[in-house]
């Protein structure tokens, strides 16, 4: 394989070299070497592949339009420490594997691009590093890691984050047991509008059907309940909407549940206190330029402070958790570029990892179980060091977009405790139309965010089963081994198989294998009024709908069945 460099600082040695094959994992060390330390110019390294049995792109930053792209507009997967990964593969029609291309570096802004020639029949492929500036340096290394060998796509992506955990020094950060179960997130079933006594009500009637946890999301630091992030940076509670938080958050502990708080990391508004102190350490071109912007936490300063302002909420307040938001949105732009003597970081990347480092010890320190929530597309090997819980980006009452992103985590997070984007529906709805949203996002923790205490008595009955039935196979769902089958037409069938148990959700592929499985379960999300069963001959079958009242029992006697299963429920076989 030959690399073709270009770019670069002027006089800058730039090499790649293959380091092994190891048994068609190709590993190539790539080395810069500059005269002097200095910030280093953006440089890509370039080579082409025949396009050979490849049918789309995979990423996990590249969501629905998973097409080749011509090499005039290629698709494209963007990382750095905050957002995504450097991980792009090419998969055949059959989810075979035909290039997976990772970088050991996922701090560093990087991007993997690929398209293809109409002159040539081949997928030119382009890694370019130093995409945003970085601090000044003299030397950097980084690994390549392209894999080459014809096996399913997402066994390609497992090895990728092993080999991050276990090679590349990501070392993820434990997961508490409580960041494993439902949560009941208010934001939307209340968005800025929160009422203490109707959340208490709301907790107690979760816990009952199966929640653990409930977040606050935005809403407790403004008076008004107009959005936008101009009261953020102050971070103090505003007596109308929460009169007495340490005793709010008592009031939902004596429900049974834990309770996290929100938080918008980078922004400042331009009215707080806040804005005063720092309107000479924040980053210019962020937030909406009028009345909020993002802090820049190159300043030990403003890490001090946001720190401090986390650390009183999980210790003086109670709180069990954080969901600390829009990581993502630290931008290094305009006169942030420039020089300032005052910061202990020069490179974004660095401040925001040492914002992570500093907020996520001190938060351990106070409550070892704390539960510390990122969402996408803050969720790569990098920041899995200190989010223990990754969370699929906003997608309201959305389940197609819950189902791909939801896979997306799940392939590349490991053991990372992975929450679907918050749940809702309309009340009016049907419970199959409303199960579809649960059924959409069953393989990630379930975050829900409707009222409970509105919802008819068929939408309770369906979010009860669905809660415990996702809690009794919790250890399969979330545990077991994902396979997910056409990843172009945004997963056609998912599996979840562990010891011998197999949960099974087919949202268009009808056809269920059940040979050498103890148990199975299989959803139907189909539009058909069916699921195909093999491997099945002489164990028993259940049949229950969306709310899990028994519709039909009986035995399979032939190897090939088909079982009438209707709209949004199930068939257990075992």
């Amino acid at each position: 394989m030959k690399f073709n460099i270009h770019g670069g600082n002027p006089n800058a040695k730039i090499t790649v070299q293959k380091e092994k094959d190891d048994g068609g994992v190709l590993y190539f060390d790539v080395k810069v070497e500059l005269e002097k330390e200095q910030v280093p110019d953006e440089f890509t390294l370039t080579f082409s592949i025949p396009d050979i049995n490849i049918y789309s792109v995979w990423s996990p930053s590249i969501r629905f339009d998973k097409h080749l792209g011509p090499d005039w507009a290629k698709q494209n997967t963007c990382s750095r420490l905050a957002s995504c990964m450097p991980l792009h593969a090419l998969v055949s029609a059959d989810g075979k594997n035909r290039m997976a291309v990772a970088i050991s570096d996922a701090e560093t802004p990087i991007s993997i691009r690929t398209g293809e020639s109409e002159e040539r029949a081949e997928i030119e492929w382009e890694i370019h590093f130093f995409i945003i500036k970085v601090a000044p340096l003299k030397e950097y290394s980084a690994k390549i890691r392209i894999d080459t060998r014809d096996i399913p796509y997402y066994d390609s992506v497992y090895d990728v984050v092993s080999w991050w955990e276990n090679e590349c020094g990501y070392t993820p950060a434990y997961v508490p047991e409580h960041a494993k179960l439902p949560m009941n997130s208010l934001w939307y079933s209340f968005h800025q509008d929160l009422r203490v006594d109707e959340i208490i009500e709301e907790c107690k009637l979760s816990k009952a059907i199966g929640m653990d946890t409930v977040i606050v999301d935005d809403g407790w630091q403004c008076e008004d309940n107009n959005r936008g992030y101009h009261s953020c940076g102050d971070w103090e509670v505003v007596p109308s909407k929460i009169p007495d938080m340490k005793d709010f958050v008592r009031r939902v502990h004596d429900t049974g549940m834990k309770i996290m708080l929100w938080f918008s990391v980078p922004y400042i508004g331009k009215n707080t206190k806040a804005y005063k102190r720092f309107s000479d350490m924040i980053l210019d071109e962020t937030g909406d330029r009028v009345t909020c912007w993002a802090f820049d936490p190159r300043y030990k300063e403003v890490r001090d402070y946001l720190v401090g302002i986390y650390a009183k909420a999980v210790g003086e307040w109670g709180f069990d958790g954080l969901k600390l938001d829009f990581i993502d949105s630290f931008i290094l732009s305009g006169k942030s570029l420039e020089y300032d003597a005052r910061r202990d970081y020069h490179s974004l990347e660095d401040g925001i990892n040492a914002l992570l480092a500093e907020a996520t010890e001190k938060l351990r320190g106070i409550n070892p179980e704390v539960l510390i929530e990122f969402r996408q597309s803050y969720v790569g090997p990098a920041v899995r060091r200190y989010g223990n819980m990754l969370r699929v980006t906003d997608c309201p009452n959305d389940s197609l977009c819950n189902r791909q992103d939801t896979v997306n985590l799940r392939l590349t997070s490991g053991k990372t405790a992975v929450h679907s984007d918050m749940l809702m529906w309309h009340p009016e709805d049907t419970p199959e139309s409303a199960a579809l949203e649960f059924i959409g996002a069953l393989y990630s923790v379930p975050q829900i965010s409707v009222k409970i205490a509105n919802l008819p008595e068929s939408h309770k009955q369906m979010l009860h089963f669905y809660l415990s039935f996702w809690r009794e196979n919790r250890d399969t769902i979330m545990d077991g081994k994902i396979t997910a089958e056409n990843p172009e037409s945004a997963y056609s069938i998912i599996c979840a198989k562990k010891d011998g148990r197999a949960i099974y959700t087919s949202y268009t592929d009808t056809v269920i294998n059940c040979t050498g499985l103890d148990y199975v379960a299989a959803i139907n999300a189909t539009r058909h009024s069916f699921l195909i069963l093999t491997g099945a001959a002489g164990k028993s079958y259940k049949v229950v709908n969306c709310l899990g009242e028994v519709v039909k029992t009986g035995a399979i006697k032939e190897d090939t069945t088909i079982v009438n299963v209707p709209l949004a429920g199930m068939v257990t076989v075992g």
